[in-house]
């Protein structure tokens, strides 16, 4: 689907298959708000510059360089250029993933996930791979095409990836690991820093500096952007935006829209057409 708006545009598939999307766009200015992903994101930028902050850097990445993140990274979009920039991206499942990369190692080390050494690649062999990827599933090549692809394009991330221990407290943040966990299970409860605050024995001023401390948010940002992530997801799977946002604590689908759209630049609506498998 196209969404030209002041010469930017985007285009979005979603495999309901594999529950991997492609998506082909093109940004002048700001492109996005600070938003996360349940899924991890490999793409490339296809022209101009693209910048965008995460892991507390900015990064610039220039035509023909690889960008890799990893569920939960926070991140935003801007284009520092008057040009724009234009760039080709695959969504892939977390679990899709992980049992792909399995296949290619003996023993799989137990309590370990998959990380990427780093945000940005020059690897011009995985810019060819991801680019092969998208297109044999973005242009919906036979199966075993789009297999061929997406296999040589993981073979290529290997070299990229590495299994890393489970995050867990680091000492000293212990209380901020309790409140995230506390906030990743009342995503359908509408809750404030005060429950928090009454859950733990702590004031919302310790609350709030224990939690923007170890993550660079507050617990009030962090929720409504995890619930934006489980929102797309949701809609992925056929849920309408008005049960979506009911079930996610926004007043009404006209709210959760307004910040869906910040987030990925898409309504709700437009979002899940683009998941429907078209006749």
């Amino acid at each position: 689907m196209t969404a030209p708006t002041h010469q930017n545009w985007l285009q979005l598939k979603h495999d309901s298959e594999t529950g991997i999307e492609t998506q082909h766009a093109h940004f002048k200015g700001r492109a996005y708000d600070p938003h996360w992903h349940e899924t991890y994101v490999i793409g490339f930028t296809e022209t101009g510059v693209q910048q965008f902050d995460c892991r507390h850097q900015t990064h610039t990445s220039l035509q023909g360089g690889c960008f890799l993140l990893e569920p939960g990274d926070l991140h935003d979009g801007r284009a520092p250029c008057e040009e724009g920039f234009t760039y080709r991206s695959l969504y892939i499942p977390k679990d899709w993933l992980t049992h792909q990369i399995s296949q290619l190692f003996e023993a799989r080390p137990d309590h370990f996930e998959l990380t990427f050494s780093r945000t940005l690649s020059t690897d011009k062999r995985l810019a060819a791979a991801t680019s092969s990827a998208f297109l044999a599933k973005h242009l919906g090549d036979p199966k075993i095409v789009q297999e061929g692809c997406l296999d040589h394009m993981i073979h290529n991330l290997t070299h990229h990836m590495a299994w890393r221990q489970k995050r867990y407290a680091p000492n000293g943040h212990h209380l901020a690991y309790r409140i995230r966990d506390y906030l990743n299970d009342h995503l359908e409860t509408d809750i404030v820093v005060q429950d928090i605050a009454d859950e733990f024995g702590y004031d919302r001023f310790q609350i709030n500096r224990a939690f923007k401390t170890a993550f660079g948010v507050t617990p009030h940002l962090y929720l409504v952007r995890t619930r934006l992530a489980r929102a797309r997801t949701l809609l992925a799977q056929g849920r309408s935006a008005n049960a979506v946002a009911h079930s996610l604590c926004f007043s009404d689908q006209s709210h959760l829209g307004r910040w869906f759209k910040r987030a990925y630049r898409l309504t709700p609506a437009a979002y899940q057409k683009c998941c429907t498998p078209q006749p």
